[in-house]
């Protein structure tokens, strides 16, 4: 386990370097991004997938969202989308919106009980951003045990994360204790399913037929 000074550009050099290869190896690393802290591993190693959410004390019921690195990976993953979903993104990406859309069938992970979709989003943090173009798609939660607070500093995640993470990416304090809102877009109707750092309202503002899950 290390844990690297994100602020220092030569060890942030190294601490990306570090996360690239642990995450090959189908190791843990925590990252920030905009909204917390994130735990993270290959989207493609089902074994590490099935770490992290072990680490995080959570069952295959939650499936682990991806975060991207670029729209181009987003449309590998997800094929085709709706146009209120592609208003969306060309708004708020890079930016704290997930949207659930349905991934390609050919794909082989496996993110939890996700009944064919996924769970993604292309986070606006230029160290989450960098490390993303190096490893691809990675799995990402909430760098945080179960039911306890999301981590808004690295000391925090590592506190509660331990030595389950080979690499920590410290990058500071981050600038909201707030998750992304979550956007559902499998059907004709966007369907808003967790209200997070944007609101309803800047959402209807893109997308007025846009619905609230009850």
């Amino acid at each position: 386990m290390r844990r690297y000074d994100c602020d220092d550009p030569d060890e942030r050099a190294v601490g990306v370097r570090e996360a690239v290869y642990a995450v090959r190896r189908g190791e843990l690393v925590v990252l920030p991004t905009d909204t917390v802290y994130g735990i993270g591993a290959d989207a493609f190693t089902p074994a590490a997938v099935a770490a992290l959410l072990a680490a995080k004390g959570r069952g295959r019921d939650m499936p682990v969202p991806v975060l991207v690195g670029s729209r181009q990976v987003l449309d590998a993953l997800v094929g085709t989308l709706s146009q209120p979903a592609r208003d969306l993104i060309d708004v708020l990406w890079p930016g704290a919106l997930t949207i659930v859309a349905r991934h390609t069938p050919a794909l082989a992970w496996d993110l939890g009980d996700a009944n064919g979709t996924v769970a993604v989003r292309m986070p606006a943090d230029p160290l989450a951003l960098d490390l993303l173009k190096e490893t691809g798609p990675m799995a990402v939660s909430s760098a945080n045990r179960s039911g306890l607070p999301p981590a808004t500093t690295c000391a925090n995640a590592q506190a509660q994360l331990g030595e389950t993470v080979s690499v920590y990416l410290d990058g500071g304090p981050t600038t909201t204790a707030v998750p992304s809102s979550i956007v559902d877009v499998t059907g004709e109707v966007p369907v808003l399913l967790r209200r997070g750092w944007i609101s309803e309202e800047r959402l209807r503002e893109i997308v007025p037929d846009l619905v609230a899950a009850p």
